[in-house]
């Protein structure tokens, strides 16, 4: 299990992301545009520049559901190996099947 300030730290991250995104690509639009001004551009980056830095989507840390822990993380199911694993063993997960050959 991960430590708790780790996951809530991570909480508070995707919840400002997801807060500031619209602004946040509003500005990137700006300064990312060639026919803009280059006054406008250039303003566009310092504002986007003064942004707090935890709104960026990529400061959130992908973590599995269950135990927290930010290593061995499968999307398709948002869990880590070990939980996967121990879900499907014992039949929680629809369809997987422990693989033999």
């Amino acid at each position: 299990m991960a430590k708790k300030s780790s996951i809530e730290k991570n909480v508070r991250r995707a919840k400002l992301a997801r807060q500031i995104a619209p602004r946040r690509a509003r500005l990137k639009a700006i300064a990312r545009d060639r026919d803009a001004a280059p006054e406008d551009r250039f303003d566009a980056q310092l504002r986007l520049a003064k942004l707090p830095r935890n709104s960026s989507i990529t400061r959130v840390r992908n973590r599995c559901e269950l135990t927290g822990r930010p290593r061995g993380y499968h999307r398709k199911f948002r869990l880590s190996r070990i939980a996967l694993r121990e879900l499907a063993s014992s039949g929680q997960i629809p369809g997987m099947v422990k693989s033999s050959w």
